[in-house]
């Protein structure tokens, strides 16, 4: 499609775009290391796959890891498999987390491309908008988050957003083999987090050929039938070759427990009221779910009302609201509920704020409240800053027990609460100039304050939390006799795997942990460790936590300490002496599980 604005002033927005993103999502992503619990095994995965050359199947610890599909391993283990990447990524955090930063990234180009290409005809300056609506997405809690961490909620969020989006192309205008692209897309998305996006899709599809008046038309445009078939071939090879290799464990777990039974039922206890994702709609879009709550009313008025028709090319927004509504139905009828599932409707919530943001004039009372709220919320956020030391310390984390010292010592809390002060000031004064672009001004604040408050917070957090697991794991590797094993007990971090890169037998801290450990040291067996007693040595390296060890089943095994790293301790445990007290549990009638099945083993 030609551009809406000169070519200079496009190139010009999508190098401002990119600009914004490498300083939210790329800049000093490898200065911290992997933060447990569910990042190390994604990056574990990846890496075993360079180093045993086995790119089918993820391997954690030892096990297959069949919850998510191969795409976002893939990526990750091309960074691993780069020349010298111990040297420019010592803490592995680079390779593991690019795949997240750059989706986020292509996504916010993506959108700033569609909305200086296909804006509305209402919209007066689209490379603004485009602009608005990319750091609306980009600065979402949620995205800011999950787009700096290793796993695959960001990758999906972007192959499936810009999946939907090329559908919306295709729909608005098609040229040349244009349906083609979005269904490739949603191939990758598939291969990224499974059968679970297409479901998003076809409900998408499905609302807005409904409040299009034109559904035969929507699927005739996008080649519904023809587009499938493309799913299947980029996605469905990887699914029959495992399942010819794995079986019946892959079949059970991956399309059994990580997507049936995560729907149907309460899975790890994130159970959640079925308004959950109506809070985390709000949540997820501050400070500008002001705008956002405006345009789904805008969207809402219009769907609600037969007699209105929007034409295709300023159907974005109808667009981007069945989006959002497609997600929000889908996941709150799943039983499990998280945080995370609301992410691939992020880009959606960001193209609804884009627009309203461009179409204020101010013209009604609602419209004059958007931006006030929008400062209101910012400074209530500064003054929660100011006024930190008086509520830290009610935030108790028994796994950095001095976040509230570091916090304040560091003096860090200060400089956004200086930068949030400055950005409702500049609220205030925009309240006076009445024109749709005022939100960027808030927005490039928020830039600022991600780089100079949220990155040296996630330093912070990284030395209370996953230095002392450094630490630890290095000692474990200088220590370490010949044939050593490895366990930990009671809190169980797979970042002590991933440093380590060895085989940790990780147990609970109650008594039947006491005799599955003994037992699996003797008879677990993994793919890369066989268990021989004849060449194991007779004592294990235990990694235990500070309440794990007080213990009385635990305290009464004899060990030698060989180091204590914040809340964890390293002992040196005799085996024979760790059997006796197994069978000593064994006697008053605890018995051993660990044979039972368990999808979440590491």
């Amino acid at each position: 499609m030609t551009l809406l604005i000169p070519r200079k002033q496009y190139q010009r927005g999508l190098f401002l775009i990119l600009f914004f993103g490498v300083l939210i999502c790329v800049w000093q992503l490898g200065s911290t290391g992997l933060m447990d619990e569910t990042p190390p095994l994604f990056a574990a995965a990846s890496r075993a796959m360079t180093e045993t050359g086995d790119w089918l199947t993820p391997r954690v610890n030892g096990l297959p890891r069949f919850d998510k599909p191969p795409f976002v391993y893939w990526l990750m283990g091309f960074f691993y498999s780069l020349p010298g990447q111990n040297n420019w990524d010592p803490l592995g955090s680079w390779s593991a987390r690019l795949p997240s930063a750059l989706s986020t990234v292509l996504m916010m180009l993506f959108l700033g491309d569609t909305l200086m290409r296909w804006s509305p005809r209402s919209i007066v300056f689209p490379r603004r908008t485009a602009l608005v609506t990319a750091l609306a997405f980009a600065l979402s809690p949620l995205v800011i988050i999950w787009s700096r961490i290793a796993v695959s909620d960001a990758l999906l969020c972007s192959t499936l957003g810009i999946s939907l989006l090329l559908h919306w192309r295709t729909y608005v205008r098609p040229t040349k083999n244009n349906w083609i692209w979005g269904w490739i897309f949603l191939g990758l998305a598939v291969l990224t987090k499974g059968p679970v996006s297409i479901a998003i899709t076809f409900i998408c599809l499905m609302l807005f050929g409904l409040a299009q008046r034109d559904f035969s038309f929507l699927l005739q445009r996008i080649r519904v039938l023809k587009g499938l078939s493309i799913v299947l071939l980029v996605s469905l090879p990887w699914y029959l070759l495992e399942l010819i290799i794995e079986g019946k464990a892959f079949f059970n777990s991956f399309f059994g427990y990580h997507n049936l039974q995560r729907l149907t039922s309460v899975v790890n206890s994130h159970s959640e009221p079925w308004w959950f994702f109506g809070l985390i709609l709000i949540i997820a879009s501050l400070p500008f779910t002001p705008y956002l709550i405006l345009g789904i009313w805008d969207a809402f008025s219009y769907l609600l009302n037969p007699k209105k028709v929007v034409l295709k090319e300023d159907s974005l927004y109808i667009f981007a609201s069945c989006w959002l509504i497609s997600i929000l139905f889908l996941f709150t009828l799943a039983a499990t509920k998280l945080p995370s599932y609301w992410i691939p409707a992020t880009p959606a919530a960001g193209i609804l704020i884009g627009l309203t943001a461009s179409k204020i004039k101010g013209n009604s009372l609602r419209e004059k409240l958007v931006l006030p709220i929008t400062t209101f919320i910012v400074f209530v956020f500064s003054v929660l800053l100011w006024f930190l030391k008086s509520w830290i310390y009610l935030i108790n984390d028994p796994e950095m027990p001095f976040l509230a010292t570091a916090l304040i010592s560091s003096k860090v809390y200060l400089y956004g609460a200086i930068i949030l002060s400055l950005t409702t000031l500049s609220g205030i004064y925009l309240l006076k100039k009445n024109q749709p672009w005022n939100v960027l001004i808030i927005q490039i604040t928020l830039v600022i304050f991600q780089v100079f408050f949220m990155l040296p917070i996630w330093k912070i957090a990284d030395n209370l939390r996953q230095l002392p697991l450094r630490s630890l794991s290095e000692l474990i590797i200088s220590t370490r006799l010949k044939n050593e094993q490895i366990a930990m007990v009671g809190i169980n971090k797979p970042s002590l795997h991933f440093y380590t890169n060895q085989i940790v037998f990780y147990e609970n801290a109650n008594e039947t942990g006491v005799i599955n450990l003994s037992e699996r040291l003797e008879k677990d067996k993994r793919n890369t460790f066989e268990v021989d007693n004849q060449t194991n040595a007779r004592t294990i390296l235990l990694v235990i936590d500070e309440k794990t060890s007080g213990y009385s089943f635990w305290q009464g095994i004899e060990h030698q300490v060989l180091g204590q790293f914040s809340i964890y301790s390293l002992w040196r445990v005799d085996r024979i002496n760790l059997k006796q007290r197994a069978n000593e549990m064994k006697s008053i009638g605890i018995k051993p599980n660990w044979r039972e099945p368990n999808p979440e083993r590491i």
